[in-house]
């Protein structure tokens, strides 16, 4: 989504998703596949206490639908499937784990 003071930020989001779908496009052919992952708020040692974001997060996750912010290993669950023959008709997508954020 578009946030306000962000626009470089942003652009390069909207950039990652035209360019998962042209390179899916283009190298689909060579059964490449091609797919983008859009976490929302991770917990990270960049959202850690030690960087002043803990009331932060805490205010955050009060607006998440699950309720509360992903865990690395959820973000990661996701891309070993795409990355395994699981999904190996998928390409060209744009995968959100964001606990529902972008649902509404």
């Amino acid at each position: 989504v578009g946030t306000p003071r962000c626009s470089a930020y942003s652009a390069t989001k909207f950039g990652v998703r035209g360019l998962t779908k042209t390179a899916a496009l283009e190298l689909g052919g060579d059964n490449i596949r091609v797919n983008s992952v859009h976490p929302g708020t991770i917990q990270t040692p960049m959202t850690s206490d030690e960087n002043g974001l803990l009331d932060s997060i805490k205010a955050i996750s009060t607006s998440i639908p699950l309720g509360r912010v992903g865990q690395p290993q959820e973000a990661a669950n996701l891309i070993l499937f795409l990355a395994s023959d699981e999904s190996s008709f998928s390409t060209g997508a744009q995968f959100i784990a964001d606990g529902a954020v972008l649902a509404a």
